[in-house]
């Protein structure tokens, strides 16, 4: 399985292009938003030869969902994420004023929910699901454990974990999340979160102090 990373949007929010020798694809967080950062994921796809078969989101937080309508409308893709984040689409207006970001963007809805042990399959390829409340009521990390890969979103970062002094945050639901369903992983599995390198379980496990 290969991950491609795109940093993207003022938020430097990392978004994932996954795929296998099927040439099956998905997206994970398409935080993209102005139009070079829309050619560059679409020149990448269109490059490899890639046929999108999902969209998914880690949460919803406003960084995260910026170019979904794009890829949507363009590969003909439905958003798939957590019912428990939805009311954070009908509020992305509202958010980016709030975080005083000039940019008029258009939500798009979900298609699809996600759910805990929902297994999202492409090409040869498959990720379970594992829903990780706590920076958001419906994070979500996709776990794929063949290759030894995680998704974490804005749950697991190098070395600390998720913000929780947002609205509808819960620190120790994080922590009691992370602990039961991320940190029984192997120690070699890969982490790839919503922002900042990528990490091992094992590597946290030994050295994040949050943990």
């Amino acid at each position: 399985m290969t991950v491609k990373t795109f940093i993207f949007n003022p938020v430097q929010e990392n978004t994932y292009v996954v795929f296998d020798q099927s040439r099956q694809a998905v997206i994970i967080d398409a935080g993209c938003i102005f139009e070079n950062e829309f050619r560059q994921i679409d020149s990448f796809i269109e490059y490899n030869n890639l046929k999108i078969k999902h969209l998914l989101n880690t949460h919803l937080h406003f960084d995260h969902i910026l170019g979904n309508k794009h890829i949507a409308e363009k590969y003909g893709v439905l958003l798939e994420a957590h019912q428990s984040d939805e009311f954070m689409i009908d509020t992305l207006g509202e958010t980016l004023e709030k975080f005083g970001v000039s940019l008029k963007v258009q939500g798009q809805p979900i298609g699809s929910y996600l759910t805990e042990n929902d297994i999202i399959k492409f090409g040869d390829s498959e990720l379970k699901i594992f829903h990780v409340p706590g920076h958001s009521p419906g994070s979500l990390c996709f776990y794929n454990e063949a290759d030894g890969i995680l998704f974490s979103g804005d749950v697991l970062f190098r070395g600390t974990v998720g913000r929780t002094d947002l609205p509808y945050g819960n620190y120790n639901q994080l922590i009691t999340n992370i602990e039961a369903k991320l940190m029984n992983l192997p120690d070699q599995t890969v982490v790839y979160p919503g922002h900042g390198s990528p990490t091992t379980i094992g590597e946290e496990r030994k050295n994040n102090p949050y943990l």
